[in-house]
Parts: C-alpha cells; structure tokens; sequence
C-alpha cells in the first residue's frame, strides 16, 4: 500500500465528494481523525464552492543573518501563516451567509423563505472547517482547520451573465498542539 517507487497511484486529482466539501462547525467541535470516518454532526456543509477548487498557502517569513564579511550564518524565521482561499457559489443558502457574514448577522424567517443579511464590521468567529475531496483512482484527502477565520471577502459581484459568489481568504491559526491544518490521507487498498 505504502510504496517508494515512482506510480501513478501517488498522482491524486482532487474532486469534491458527492456528499459536499467544504464543512462548517463551531469552534471546539471534534475534529476528524481519518479522511475517511464520519464526521461530528455539528459540521454543516457549506455547498458548492467554485471550480478552481481551494488554495492552500503556507507563507514561512525569514531574515538571514550575517557575519562580518557577508556571509548568511543563520536564517531565522520570524513568522508562519497558514491560509486557505476559495468560493462559495450557493450565495442564498443561509448556512453560507453564516459563515461569509457571522452567525449573527443572518435572520431567517422560514415561515416566509426570507433571510435577512446585515453586513457591518463585527470580526467573523472562529469556527472548525473540512475540506474533503476525493480521487476514486487514488483514495480521498481530508483537510481540517480546527481553528480558522474568514479574514477577507473578496468584491461580490452581482451581474446576469454569471452567479453570485463569496470568494473568501481563511486564516488558519494554531491549535494547542501548535498546528494550523491537518491533513489525513487515505490510499485505496
């Protein structure tokens, strides 16, 4: 199952699972363990997301020190920031608002279908984010967030030639054992 040698069994393209990709709970819900269990019912899927799937981005900030005559002796690394990049496509679905525009500041009236949106300048919780994605030739890759924040929502274009969506930047911060992001890999037997 584990192998060295150079296959095409370690060439992974990463589709959404039927069952959604993008999860959403609140901060301190139990994380997964594998890419594979069920998770914790307090995760809401989020939908759709765009067809440039997610970024990842692992930014490591250095300063190299020198000695007399020039030469590095050290790089230090002064910061780590851990980010996830994507869009929200499903932009009426009250599960979506919540986590683009805070929990609070999303009022549904389900007797009538109307939800109503404030949009002001109170910072977006912290939740517990999954990302699932699956490659049936190779197996399934998990991606948990146990802590992470939408940070920036990019301009939200309204026009008829294409849909409404929420392309957000997530900040990924670190959990008490010092990790941003976890990520479980499961190999099809």
């Amino acid at each position: 199952l584990y192998t060295m040698a150079s296959t095409v069994n370690n060439v992974y393209a990463a589709m959404p699972k039927s069952t959604g990709a993008v999860f959403r709970a609140p901060l301190g819900t139990a994380g997964p363990a594998t890419a594979i269990d069920a998770l914790n019912a307090a995760f809401t899927d989020c939908g759709y997301i765009g067809e440039d799937g997610f970024t990842e981005s692992n930014t490591r900030e250095t300063e190299k020190k020198k000695a007399f005559g020039g030469s590095t002796v050290k790089v230090l690394q002064t910061d780590y920031t851990a980010t996830l990049k994507f869009a929200f496509l499903e932009s009426t679905s009250a599960d979506v608002l919540k986590a683009v525009f805070g929990d609070d500041n999303v009022v549904l009236d389900p007797a009538k279908g109307d939800i109503t949106v404030k949009k002001n300048k109170k910072a977006l919780p912290h939740n517990a984010w999954v990302i699932d994605t699956v490659d049936d030739a190779v197996g399934a890759i998990r991606t948990f967030i146990p802590n992470g924040q939408i940070t920036a929502v990019e301009d939200i274009v309204k026009v008829h030639s294409d849909v409404i969506m929420y392309t957000v930047t997530m900040e990924c911060f670190e959990d008490s054992k010092g990790n941003n992001i976890y990520e479980y890999i499961h190999k099809n037997a």
